[in-house]
């Protein structure tokens, strides 16, 4: 049983890293990703800040072990969040075969993700965010 938990920490700790890539991926070309903001959002590139920011720091919670479960349902949130106003309509609305095809691995990455987010979140018997009893 002591290895299961190893090896599901391995997991985090990657996912992690990957979530820290993200992270600073948003701040070294916030130009490349703005194109994603919806239109509708008064703001602009500091939405590409604060999901970049966002990315850190749940980032840093998944690495440090501290807030896991309230980072952990944030993220996916925020991941359903980009599937639903993001990468469907770009789907949807995607001019040639190849945006679409990206959209669509957009979304199911994000999906899977948010998934991965969720159960670490409910995972987290630790922390102090509990719904109910049984959680």
């Amino acid at each position: 049983m002591k290895n299961l938990h190893i090896i599901s920490r391995i997991a985090i700790y990657l996912l992690a890293l990957v979530l820290f890539a993200f992270g600073i991926f948003h701040f070294l070309y916030p130009r490349d990703l703005l194109v994603y903001v919806p239109q509708i959002l008064p703001g602009g590139i500091i939405w590409v800040y604060a999901v970049g920011a966002s990315f850190i720091l749940v980032s840093l919670s998944f690495l440090t072990n501290r807030m896991v479960k309230f980072a952990g349902y944030l993220l996916a949130i925020l991941l359903g969040i980009f599937v639903i106003f993001i990468h469907i309509p770009n789907y949807l609305y995607a001019g040639d075969k190849e945006m679409k095809q990206m959209a669509f691995i957009n979304l199911l990455k994000d999906t899977a993700i948010a998934c991965f987010a969720l159960h670490i979140a409910a995972g987290a018997h630790h922390q102090k965010l509990h719904l109910e009893d049984s959680d």
